[in-house]
């Protein structure tokens, strides 16, 4: 486990670098922590040093968003704090994006824990004073 503090957003791209440098193969990650932890905005960084030029929201209500990286592969960032149900994963199909090789972020993983892929990176960001945060990468 590699464990990052940081003390503003400026320090956000060395997080980002980490998470991207430790996925070894993975290519679905979760990210725990409590609401405005800043899991979006981490995942913003991931995405843009990926090589996507794509505006960066969280999808609370369309549940996935999908990012292209300019050398055309696939992102896909996913939010199920507003699943209730876990039939509500089955229903857009989420095995297509999980089982896919493109690389999933997954935000509120807890409202599907028994559908996640065995091999997955846990990103946990856990909060400070202000801007500060200790993210621990599994």
């Amino acid at each position: 486990m590699q464990t990052i503090h940081i003390d503003s957003l400026d320090e956000l791209p060395h997080a980002a670098a980490a998470v991207i440098n430790a996925l070894e193969g993975r290519s679905v990650v979760v990210f725990r922590g409590e609401m405005g932890a800043g899991k979006t905005t981490l995942i913003r960084e991931i995405v843009a040093r990926l090589g996507a030029d794509d505006t960066v929201t969280s999808p609370t209500f369309a549940i996935v968003n999908q990012y292209t990286t300019r050398e055309g592969k696939n992102i896909y960032h996913f939010d199920f704090y507003r699943i209730n149900r876990l039939e509500e994963a089955y229903d857009f199909g989420y095995e297509e994006y999980f089982y896919s090789g493109n690389l999933c972020l997954v935000e509120w993983p807890e409202k599907i824990e028994e559908l996640l892929p065995e091999e997955v990176m846990t990103v946990r960001i856990a909060v400070g004073d202000d801007e500060e945060r200790t993210i621990e990468i599994d």
